[in-house]
């Protein structure tokens, strides 16, 4: 059992971090610079950031989030806890954001070993390892997979359709 916990977290941070990786190698628009420069020039506007860069834009912050969102099925407050009757992003309370920090380092290790970003000749072949690989959509990978394959075996238990010709159905034409 507790292996299958740390294959889990293994899995959701090279997810992580490939989403990270992904991000950062896009090109940021003009109000992302703007952001990013009032962001670094502020040192208080995120606390408590640890694996991502203290000086992130609130953009690429935001984006990186809803990424992690999508790709897990969830909302904000599945890592993050309430305070105040607001969001505390800073808080390390909730055990779900110490695995996505340990995801976001882990996908980022793989994709820097096994995915030559800079000196590919065929970037466009590159597939790097983001949250949503694994994930599909639910926040623990282990019962993504699972539904996968009761929802392939169902396939394998349904008959083959009928092959054209089959005299089993009776013609309507």
């Amino acid at each position: 059992m507790k292996s299958l916990n740390k294959k889990t977290f293994g899995v959701v941070s090279v997810l992580i971090a490939g989403i990270i990786i992904s991000v950062a190698a896009t090109k940021p628009t003009t109000s992302a610079i703007i952001t990013k420069n009032v962001a670094s020039s502020d040192t208080g506007i995120f606390k408590n950031l640890q694996v991502l860069p203290k000086d992130i834009s609130k953009d690429s912050l935001d984006t990186i989030m809803h990424h992690f969102t999508k790709a897990l099925g969830v909302r904000c407050n599945f890592c993050h806890t309430m305070g105040n009757g607001k969001m505390d992003f800073a808080s390390d309370e909730k055990e779900e954001k110490g695995i996505a920090r340990y995801m976001i380092k882990m996908a980022a290790g793989i994709n820097s070993t096994y995915f030559n970003f800079e000196k590919s000749n065929r970037p466009d072949t590159i597939n790097i390892v983001k949250c949503i690989t694994c994930h599909h959509g639910n926040p623990h990978p282990d019962d993504a997979e699972k539904m996968n394959k009761d929802s392939s075996q169902e396939h394998h238990d349904m008959a083959p359709p009928p092959q054209q010709g089959d005299s089993s159905k009776p013609n309507n034409q």
